[in-house]
């Protein structure tokens, strides 16, 4: 209104009143720091945490705690699904479902954090499994592929299960081939091998051929993850000023770029 003032005396300048909002947003918005919606968790935010479960479980905005969940979940199925074909497609059949009765209206926000916290606990114990069974991440997918129809542990002794998952992790990392996602050959003589062992296995048993092809797409997930990883570190490598050479036994061998020192060394 001073601004618009025709009077005299009591007119604003446009500048001066520019001035005079900055000071007071400057005064209204002071910080003392970065304020922590969740003030009892002191560290990172983790699915494995059952302290920060249950502070999840005792938010009073809700829909805050849903949307919390629902993002720290995708994060994990989304690790699964990079790494293990089984658990990805568990997890996120569980999550799709649930969301889809919550958006739909047929869960209230309180149901739909309990069926959330849940599916957390279960992503948590899975990470719990792979050292039950003695083995390591990449062993328990493969474990988990053999595993997937629940009949075939009606079939084998688990002893032999375990036996059948290292020999195919050891088979795979041995003949892994570097261009084999570039080459069909290379694509078809990986299938040929891993059903050569599984026949010497028995597996799977009669009436149970869907099994094979679970254990070939984790087979395959994994050669092409380990792929990306390796071609990863060949770009890694010339861009520190280092030449790939070969590998051998799954190694990578590089050699440093020719120094010259009045002539090339090589």
């Amino acid at each position: 209104m001073r601004l618009m003032n025709q009077g005299q005396g009591k007119k604003i300048s446009l500048p001066e009143m520019n001035a005079r909002i900055n000071e007071l947003l400057k005064a209204s918005i002071k910080s003392d720091g970065v304020i922590n919606l969740f003030s009892d968790v002191s560290q990172n935010f983790s699915l494995f945490v059952p302290k920060f479960l249950e502070e999840i479980s005792k938010m009073k905005e809700k829909n805050l705690a849903v949307e919390l969940l629902k993002r720290l979940i995708a994060e994990q199925v989304q690790i699964y699904r990079r790494t293990n074909v089984v658990k990805s497609e568990k997890f996120s059949e569980i999550i799709q479902e649930a969301m889809n009765r919550y958006l739909n209206g047929m869960l209230t926000n309180e149901q739909v954090i309990e069926e959330l916290l849940n599916l957390a606990k279960q992503i948590a114990e899975a990470k719990q499994e792979g050292d039950k069974l003695g083995l390591t991440a990449n062993e328990l997918a493969f474990y988990d592929a053999l595993t997937k129809p629940q009949a075939i542990k009606d079939f084998y002794e688990n002893e032999e299960l375990i036996a059948i998952t290292k020999e195919l992790t050891d088979t795979l990392r041995r003949n892994r081939s570097i261009d084999w996602q570039k080459r069909d050959s290379a694509r078809a003589k990986m299938r040929m091998m891993i059903k050569k062992l599984l026949k010497k296995h028995k597996y799977p048993p009669e009436g149970m051929q869907d099994a094979v092809q679970t254990v070939m797409a984790q087979c395959e997930l994994w050669t092409d993850n380990n792929d990306m990883e390796r071609e990863q570190q060949i770009v890694d490598f010339r861009k520190n000023g280092y030449t790939y050479e070969q590998e051998i036994n799954g190694v990578l061998m590089v050699a440093e770029d020719s120094v010259k020192y009045g002539k090339t060394i090589r």
